[in-house]
């Protein structure tokens, strides 16, 4: 999985045709000489195709890498501590000079279409599967609609406009040609999925690591919230209540690997080391920690002396949340090291978890000026940090303090640059900070900023794809 590379949408649907890969569930999808017109007649055929659509969310494009460096290095949480590492792909992020040829958005757009249309794949096979009981074709439908809602609302954050393909592409030609689809129809899609599957999936997962309702209603709910539709986003948070989930006691808890899958994990992308050849590993952890401190570590996505700055010493997630080397150089202490092979990390990582549902509740009943609501589960969040509680009653000074603990509680998970963007403060943000963080003169953002171009070798096969504004 870690050595795919796939330049186009259109490359992408061939290479599912006649490559796996692999997932949590160690089980392959088919081998090359079973062309998909021919597999996937039986349950047991669907379910291993089911796994590997679990299984590329695995992929450095996804989950691996990807996501957690494109929702936070570009913000104010993290930075690079040598950007010309990786041949200057992560620097690129953090000093705003992104050009179409980064490795990074070429892997973020391909891994994901590829996960897309592995998800078409099972959505058009699974009626068609006669050895199945119908309530498992209802609840994989579901977990297929998760899924596929899941990438695209990456796909839209990280690009804008993206070319919607909700149909199996049995043809890689078929697909040449089709321009990119204005995101608010993206959107469109993805609540759909997304209601969808919150219909489908059962209440709790069939195995760890696969999606349940929880994970569809606090995924939709961040959806709505993005769309700025306060009353949709709160119907669906109030419902990943009712599921049974809650805040860990301690911190450091949520992200012990001893501690996999608590009730505070709504959805994670599972990763585990020593498993078939290292290949179950993910490399964040050696990426992601300061240089010198593991074999190969490369600094990237550093959490900022300022965000660190921002923790009372009395506050638990301090000493959860990072780690602090002798030379003064901050990490991140949510992801470890699980094996002496440093690349083969068994960190999960949490793409959904009750803390973020609950500052998500928070800033919707802000939103609706219910500050009393909005002080209540913005007091659960510091409660479990162990520092003071508040009872704000202004609805501006509410809204800035439940963006100050969303940033403080979600570092280093990839969230912070898309609650800026979402929240219209990324430029204000970025420029101020540009101009008092030494490293970032003449720095400067604007709006066009707000996504990433379009990989040069998506553009270069297919010439109907058009390039962001702002970028060559």
């Amino acid at each position: 999985m870690k050595a795919l590379r796939i330049y186009s949408i259109a490359l992408g649907m061939a290479a599912i045709m006649f490559a796996g890969c692999t997932g949590t569930y160690l089980d392959l999808t088919p081998e090359m000489q079973n062309v998909l017109n021919n597999y996937y007649k039986d349950a047991e055929q669907l379910r291993k195709g089911v796994n590997s659509a679990y299984g590329i969310l695995q992929a450095e494009g996804v989950y691996e890498l990807a996501n957690l460096v494109l929702g936070e290095l570009p913000s104010d949480n993290t930075w690079d501590e040598v950007p010309a590492n990786d041949n200057g792909n992560y620097g690129q992020l953090d000093l705003f000079s992104m050009t179409s040829a980064n490795t990074i958005i070429d892997k973020a757009w391909s891994h994901h279409y590829k996960g897309i249309q592995q998800c078409n794949v099972i959505l058009n096979r699974v009626d068609g599967i006669a050895d199945m009981a119908e309530t498992e074709k209802t609840n994989i439908k579901g977990e297929m609609c998760f899924l596929r809602g899941l990438m695209y609302f990456n796909l839209v954050r990280i690009f804008g406009d993206v070319q919607l393909v909700i149909k199996e592409t049995t043809n890689p030609n078929d697909f040449f040609g089709q321009v990119r689809t204005p995101k608010e129809e993206v959107y469109k899609q993805i609540v759909q999925d997304l209601t969808d599957a919150f219909a489908m999936l059962p209440d709790a997962p069939a195995e760890k690591g696969k999606a349940a309702k929880g994970a569809a209603a606090a995924l939709l709910g961040k959806v709505y919230l993005t769309l700025k539709d306060y009353d949709n986003s709160l119907k669906y948070l109030q419902e990943v209540e009712k599921f049974g989930y809650a805040l860990l006691d301690e911190p450091a808890d949520i992200f012990d690997v001893n501690n996999k899958g608590n009730k505070e994990v709504i959805f994670d992308v599972q990763f585990e080391s020593g498993v078939n050849g290292n290949s179950e590993g993910s490399r964040a952890f050696q990426k992601f920690s300061p240089s010198g401190t593991v074999s190969g570590a490369l600094g990237h996505n550093l959490p900022t002396k300022e965000v660190y700055g921002l923790f009372a010493d009395n506050d638990k997630r301090k000493s959860a949340y990072f780690i602090v080397t002798k030379n003064g150089v901050i990490g991140t202490g949510k992801l470890k090291q699980t094996s002496a092979t440093v690349a083969d990390g068994g960190s999960n990582v949490i793409v959904l978890r009750y803390a973020d549902v609950l500052l998500m509740l928070a800033e919707c009943y802000a939103e609706k000026d219910n500050v009393s609501k909005s002080n209540e589960y913005l007091n659960l969040i510091k409660k479990r940090a162990g520092i003071e509680e508040v009872s704000i009653g202004d609805v501006t000074l509410i809204k800035e303090e439940i963006a100050l603990e969303r940033r403080k509680e979600l570092v280093n998970e990839g969230h912070r640059w898309f609650d800026l963007i979402r929240t219209g403060k990324a430029v204000e943000v970025m420029n101020a900070y540009f101009t008092r963080t030494p490293g970032y003169t003449g720095i400067t953002i604007s709006e066009l900023n707000y996504v990433q171009p379009i990989p040069q070798g998506q553009i270069d096969t297919d010439s109907a794809t058009k390039q962001n504004e702002g970028y060559n």
